[in-house]
């Protein structure tokens, strides 16, 4: 654990130039204050609050906050569990509203007493996670990758899984399936995205524009989604919605509407948690683990803090796709073709039932 004295010798400034740094005092030219910090980070500071070593590990988001959606409510779960491992606190840090602007990240996360922050960023608010890194601040971006060498992360990967889903829809026998996203593209809901479009290309299918839907996330949204699908005088057959409010949304308005779910139109989605057991019929979806990210994060950062694990983490933790009863062959195919289609579909063993489940292809997680 270093002080402000080691600090100093360190960089090579006086004790009062550190804490001037720490301070954010503006009469410091910024070489001095970007050795400083670096040296900081690098000998591990942790700031303290009178006589007590702060214990802080952060939760911070770079873009809009998103504390209300199951799988922040999810991450948010496992980090606390990690945190308490490492017997730290998990707080919670509004970027947007404290973060001064002539202050670093560091000296804002040092301001708060934080030793380490969990990160959630949207495609437009990733440079800030960037900018982060480069200041060598221990950090953990979780459910989004990056190329930056210097930027901890840990994501899942749903674009197999994705892609497997779409053809399962294939092989039942349907050829017009919509596809539900969020209208704030992260890396998640693009690879999603992309597996749609692969697996149509795969099986020679045309991507219609008319069938993309990009909405805000939410059960309203998911809803109109539904209603616009059942709205076409040529409307899909399936829909595939690639998050958990957006596909629960739908199969609510679906039974409000009348529409029978499978036996008119399949539903296929997203699950971070266990949404999917939480309508009737059970949702058929491609899942992850978002608890396990989030502990996996601050299980890591503390570790990483106590200089017991690899300076960098960049791993990619596998999806699972299960059948459950919301996905059937459509109306205008003989139920034994699409059963023909389905068993031919499930022979290679990747494909799975209800309550089982089997991860894509590769091994558990990948580190590099």
């Amino acid at each position: 654990m270093s002080s402000v004295r080691d600090i100093a010798e360190h960089a090579g400034v006086s004790i009062s130039t550190v804490s001037r740094v720490l301070n954010n005092d503006p009469v410091v030219n910024r070489d001095t204050r970007d050795r400083v910090l670096s040296t900081a980070n690098r000998f591990g500071y942790i700031p303290t609050i009178g006589r007590r070593v702060t214990t802080y590990l952060g939760l911070a988001y770079t873009g809009r906050r998103t504390l209300s959606a199951p799988f922040d409510a999810a991450v948010m779960d496992g980090a606390a569990r990690g945190a308490d491992e490492s017997r730290l606190d998990l707080v919670i840090l509004n970027l947007q509203r404290d973060k001064l602007p002539d202050e670093t990240y560091t000296q804002f996360f040092l301001r708060k007493g934080v030793r380490g922050v969990i990160l959630r960023t949207l495609s437009d608010s990733r440079e800030a996670c960037v900018a982060i890194a480069r200041e060598g601040f221990p950090h953990v971006v979780v459910s989004e990758r990056f190329d930056a060498p210097e930027v901890n992360y840990i994501d899942c990967d749903s674009k197999a899984d994705t892609t497997r889903a779409i053809e399962y829809l294939i092989s039942l026998g349907h050829r017009r399936i919509a596809f539900a996203m969020h209208n704030l593209p992260d890396c998640d809901h693009l690879d999603r995205l992309a597996g749609y479009q692969e697996a149509l290309q795969n099986h020679g299918l045309p991507l219609e524009d008319r069938l993309v839907f990009r909405h805000p996330i939410s059960l309203a949204a998911g809803g109109t989604v539904f209603k616009l699908t059942q709205s076409m005088p040529d409307g899909p057959t399936a829909v595939f919605f690639a998050d958990p409010l957006l596909a629960i949304g739908a199969m609510r308005k679906a039974h409000e509407m009348g529409v029978r779910v499978p036996d008119e139109v399949s539903l296929v989605g997203f699950d971070d948690t266990d949404m999917r057991y939480a309508v009737y019929p059970a949702l058929t979806a491609v899942c992850q683990d978002a608890s396990r990210l989030g502990y996996h994060a601050a299980s890591w950062l503390g570790r990483a803090l106590n200089g017991s694990t690899p300076k960098r983490l960049q791993q990619i933790v596998p999806t699972f796709f299960e059948i459950n009863g919301s996905s059937a062959p459509p109306r205008t195919n003989g139920a034994a073709d699409g059963e023909h289609n389905a068993r031919e579909a499930i022979r290679d063993g990747r494909v799975v039932s209800a309550g089982e489940s089997v991860p894509s292809n590769g091994d558990e997680a990948a580190n590099r």
